[in-house]
C-alpha cells in the first residue's frame, strides 16, 4: 500500500502472505511518482534504494542491523511512517476488510479498493 502525505490511498497490490514486502514494492511505488519514500527496515534493500534514487525519490528506509553500509535518515520524516498504518486502521472499520471472510483474492481486493474509495471520499 502506497498512501499520499495526507494518508490517502494512492496504489495498492495484494500479495501472497508468504512473500516478503520488499519484492512487490516496486509494484506498488511504480505506480505513483513519489518525492519522498519513507518505509520500515523490511523494505531496506540496495536495488530497491538505487531503483528508487534513480526515480529521483528521497530515501527514508532505516538500514537493518546487520547492514555493512548503513545509511543515514531523516528521523523527522521518518515520523510519517505511520500513515499507511492509519489508512489500515480505517479501512479495517469496514468488516469485510477486517475479518477477510473473502475467499478469493480477487473479492477481498475488490472490498479493499471499496473501503479505499470510502476513505477518500470522507
Amino acid at each position: 500500500m502506497a498512501v499520499t502525505g495526507l494518508g490517502l490511498p494512492a496504489a495498492l497490490v495484494l500479495s501472497p502472505g508468504q512473500d516478503a514486502d520488499v519484492t512487490h514494492a516496486p509494484a506498488v511505488v511504480g505506480a505513483t511518482r513519489p518525492a519522498v519514500v519513507i518505509a520500515d527496515k523490511g523494505y531496506d534493500s540496495r536495488r530497491f534504494v538505487r531503483w528508487l534514487r534513480a526515480r529521483g525519490a528521497v530515501v527514508v528506509i532505516p538500514t537493518r542491523k546487520n547492514s555493512t553500509a548503513p545509511r543515514g535518515i531523516d528521523a523527522e520524516r521518518y515520523r510519517d511512517r505511520n500513515l499507511v498504518e492509519r489508512f489500515w486502521a480505517n479501512a479495517k472499520q469496514y468488516r469485510r476488510v477486517a475479518t477477510r471472510y473473502e475467499k478469493t483474492a480477487r473479492n477481498f481486493l475488490a472490498f479493499v479498493q471499496v473501503a479505499a474509495i470510502m476513505i477518500l471520499l470522507k
